[in-house]
């Protein structure tokens, strides 16, 4: 059984499904087959065009209560290959049995653990009073527009009569799992820094790059007073505090 497991996790994370022009028909096979292994129903939804939704459902003994929704999602982040041990998408596992893959962690592996759970229960004759439904979904890492938010809408959706729902988190290495019942939000700013141009040789008033600084200033001030809540306050953990981060700058010609 553990066997397995690791092969299945290594199928899914040798698909490429980083950032941008995701293809996600693969994990849509995928996900088919691994239902039909299950013998368990398999829908799948296009919320946008190319970005399916796909719930795989374990129907309980009493289908009308409310369900228990396993969600995780498909996409990963962009990888950049010559910054890797090993190729991103080999899904290479080492001497010391640790597996090297984009989206090993973030988040691949709940929603295979979340297939083995069901996997397992199900080899050993378990049945459940209530649905369990598994779902994975696109767009997550780039905000989940074309994903989660246009699921959410459907008909489909409100069908599945969720009750009860664990999404992304920290995965465990034995029979304790962390339930965190706190939600962060998150607040994306896209700034367009306008300034005055002419040659390299002048000092000219009201440039891009002088508001730019202006900004990064009160960033970086503003998040080094985070972080001192965070080193004189032991009782403090990264989610009672506010996170600033810059993660991209473009301009110039």
């Amino acid at each position: 059984m553990d066997k397995l497991a690791i092969e299945n996790f290594q199928e899914y994370l040798k698909i490429p499904t980083a950032h941008p022009d995701i293809n996600y028909e693969p994990c849509v096979t995928f996900f088919k087959k691994q239902a039909e292994i299950l013998n368990l129903p398999c829908l799948v939804h296009y919320c946008k065009p190319n970005n399916p939704a796909i719930i795989i459902s374990w129907v309980g003994n009493e289908p009308t209560l409310p369900s228990i929704l396993l969600n995780s999602h498909m996409d990963v982040v962009p990888v950049f290959e010559d910054k890797w041990t090993y190729k991103p998408f080999d899904a290479r596992i080492d001497d010391k049995g640790n597996i090297y893959a984009r989206g090993a962690q973030d988040m691949k592996c709940v929603g295979i653990q979340y297939l083995e759970a069901v996997r397992r229960l199900k080899n050993q004759g378990v049945t459940l009073k209530r649905t369990i439904h598994i779902s994975f979904v696109p767009d997550e890492e780039v905000g989940g527009i074309l994903g989660m938010k246009e699921f959410v809408k459907t008909d489909i959706f409100k069908n599945l009569n969720v009750g009860f729902g664990l999404d992304e988190g920290i995965t465990s290495s034995d029979d304790i799992f962390r339930v965190f019942y706190g939600e962060r939000t998150i607040w994306h700013f896209k700034i367009h820094c306008p300034g005055q141009t002419g040659h390299g040789s002048l000092l000219l008033d009201n440039t891009a790059g002088e508001k730019i600084r202006y900004l990064m200033d009160k960033f970086s001030d503003f998040r080094a007073q985070e972080r001192k809540k965070l080193d004189e306050n032991s009782k403090l953990t990264i989610g009672d505090v506010t996170t600033v981060n810059v993660t991209t700058l473009t301009g110039g010609v």
